[in-house]
């Protein structure tokens, strides 16, 4: 028997709208490249998504469904394109720009991107990879110079600034967003309108995101990746004011003492390196009250750092592109407010729990499938997740066994432990776990425990090839202060407290940058390269 209730498409219109009815006042701030700021309320941007929808379909060359690329920072206009090109039936194609113009003109050729909208910030780059592709149309924003292409304020300004949204299935494509590849190649994950809805209402739960309209929101994470982890909507949806800072690098503590940010998101190595200079006290971020931190494991010296020093609450969260991303949330429980602060910072510390709408197991592969694994703390297994905002298959890939379980579960490709009260911990990535004699060695472990050393600012742990046992640890660190003591016997004796004598790394590298992927994870198959080759010709002049 089926209930009487409305049932229309949740589509991101709805959010537009809400967002223009109900906080209408509410302002986007931009830093501009020359360091001064734009700014407008909901109602002109609104007023101007409107407008770039019908100049869209008058290009001429977008019809429904059509992926759109951009090419752009956290901008004004990039939130703009966020709604016009979904809400008037083409497919927002966010491109990273930090990609090589190789890898992009292959992801621009499979998505077949109709059009490409660029940011004047990287107008040179982009050229390198206009001469690898095939494109109908280019415009261009933020910029003075002369392009033989469509200028994106005079499209606006020429277009209709009536338009009827018309998305009459929520199944629809909304966005495509490509995976850093950090694990092979980019895959391509399509989004839709009901995907990106669903999302968008799990992540603003006072337990998950928890914006208010009484919040300023300033993603640091690229609008590049994986939609920014729903910030732009979110936010919109909230009612929150947004601060976008634009393509060239800034000081942060100035940017937040100036615009009065409350909730800032990003990966924990823009917050080890903003520390210094938040900590430094010498403007006043007695606004921000919250980090949302995301992509990598934040150390839990640096989340007590923040916590304890700053009165700044830190949130880990988890999740994938294929997970529109957001997965997990890790936030304290009445149950936890009796512990000492050193227990709090060591849950924090993980993952978290699966927010609304997500569903987690740790499965065992056998002979004859997968094996459910218990939730104690203890038992590590491989992390399978399935969600309404879940990847089913990649774009122009048909599904596998490697990526999906056969009763339709996503296999992330971590290794996790979960406890009784369903905190998720990563152990390490499922092909980046060392064997070495038969032995795992988990490079995560290693690393959490390296940065808990007081000289220690990041860290890296690679299984390079060794011809007596397969594979040994080799660790790679950046340092916060000069160490005058053996750097070996120093971090040797340091990882000897936690752990077995055959997981310490043989040799410690010192390097003033860890290499990073497009998305600022540590980049392990660029220090494999760089350092494997290394560490067999020091094993063979040693021999």
């Amino acid at each position: 028997m089926h209930g009487l209730m409305m049932n229309y498409p949740l589509t991101l219109a709805q959010v537009l709208e809400h967002a223009r009815h109900i906080h209408s006042s509410k302002r986007v701030t931009t830093l501009l490249p020359d360091q001064t700021f734009h700014s407008y309320d909901y109602t002109t941007l609104y007023e101007r998504v409107k407008r770039l929808a019908n100049a869209i379909t008058q290009l001429g060359v977008i019809q429904p469904g059509d992926r759109v690329g951009t090419y752009a920072s956290n901008t004004y206009q990039h939130l703009e394109l966020y709604y016009a090109l979904p809400c008037s039936g083409a497919v927002l194609h966010p491109l990273n720009v930090r990609l090589t113009a190789v890898q992009l003109a292959r992801i621009v050729q499979e998505a077949e991107d109709k059009v490409i909208f660029v940011d004047g910030a990287f107008t040179d780059q982009f050229d390198e990879l206009r001469k690898k592709i095939e494109c109908e149309q280019i415009v261009h924003f933020n910029t003075s110079s002369a392009h033989p292409s469509v200028a994106y304020e005079q499209l606006i300004s020429e277009a209709d600034p009536i338009y009827s949204w018309d998305i009459p299935d929520e199944n629809w494509a909304m966005g495509l967003c490509y995976t850093s590849g950090t694990q092979g190649e980019p895959r391509g994950v399509l989004y839709t309108h009901r995907s990106m809805f669903l999302h968008t209402l799990a992540v603003n739960q006072a337990d998950v995101f928890g914006l208010t309209e009484m919040d300023i929101v300033m993603p640091l994470v690229p609008m590049f990746h994986a939609m920014a982890w729903g910030l732009p909507y979110a936010s919109m949806f909230a009612g929150a004011d947004m601060v976008l800072p634009g393509a060239k690098s800034v000081c942060i503590a100035d940017l937040i003492a100036e615009t009065g940010v409350t909730v800032a998101a990003g990966v924990p190595t823009i917050w080890a390196k903003v520390y210094p200079e938040l900590s430094e006290r010498k403007r006043d971020i007695s606004t921000l009250r919250r980090l949302i931190v995301g992509g990598e494991a934040m150390p839990s010296a640096l989340i007590e750092a923040y916590e304890k020093n700053l009165g700044v609450e830190i949130c880990h969260a988890w999740g994938m592109t294929e997970m529109s991303p957001t997965g997990t949330f890790s936030k304290l429980r009445g149950a936890h407010q009796n512990l000492s602060d050193a227990e709090k910072w060591r849950i924090k510390a993980k993952q978290g729990q699966p927010i609304p709408g997500v569903e987690l197991r740790l499965a065992a592969e056998t002979s004859n499938g997968f094996t459910k694994l218990p939730w104690d703390g203890e038992v590590s297994g491989e992390l399978q997740v399935r969600s309404p905002w879940t990847a089913s298959r990649y774009y122009n890939i048909e599904p596998t066994t490697e990526h999906f379980t056969p009763d339709g579960w996503l296999r992330t490709g971590d290794i996790a432990t979960v406890d009784i009260d369903g905190y998720m911990q990563i152990v390490d990535r499922a092909k980046a776990l060392i064997r070495s004699g038969g032995e795992s060695i988990s490079s995560v472990a290693l690393e959490a425990s390296l940065l808990k050393h007081p000289s220690v600012l990041e860290a890296a742990v690679i299984g390079v090839p060794d011809e007596e046992w397969g594979e040994r640890p080799l660790a790679v660190v950046t340092l916060s202060q000069p160490i005058r003591a053996d750097i070996s016997d120093t971090f040797k004796q340091h990882l000897a407290v936690e752990f077995p004598k055959f997981w310490i790394p043989d040799r410690f590298v010192v390097v003033d940058e860890i290499p990073k992927t497009s998305v600022g994870k540590s980049d392990k198959r660029a220090i494999l390269e760089q350092f494997a080759s290394e560490n067999l010709r020091d094993r063979s002049s040693a021999a």
